[in-house]
């Protein structure tokens, strides 16, 4: 029973809380619209995503002079697998 003198404070409190997020939404607008945001992702982007070339030539132009040019990430080599020397290194003593 004396649960009770602490659960019904916190459950009062909370109720208030929600009330007052609820309050704060419909005063910043949360609910003026509610059809439109859903139809957003049916409609066509206003302007096409730059292309991956423009990009690069975009950070080519802007890297100071004596600099490398980036690169595409698709040509980077990725480094070898851990112990991957150590087994090619085994392998080549074995055939000498």
């Amino acid at each position: 029973m004396n649960i009770l003198l602490a659960l019904v404070p916190i459950s009062l409190l909370l109720l208030l809380v929600a009330i007052a997020a609820f309050l704060w939404a419909v005063r910043r607008g949360q609910f003026d619209d509610l059809d439109t945001p859903s139809l957003d992702i049916l409609g066509d982007d206003e302007r096409p995503a730059p292309r991956r070339e423009r990009a690069l030539a975009d950070a080519s132009r802007t890297a100071s002079p004596g600099a490398d040019t980036p690169r595409p990430a698709d040509s980077r080599q990725d480094p070898p697998p851990a112990g991957a020397a150590g087994k090619d290194d085994a392998a080549t003593r074995r055939d000498a």
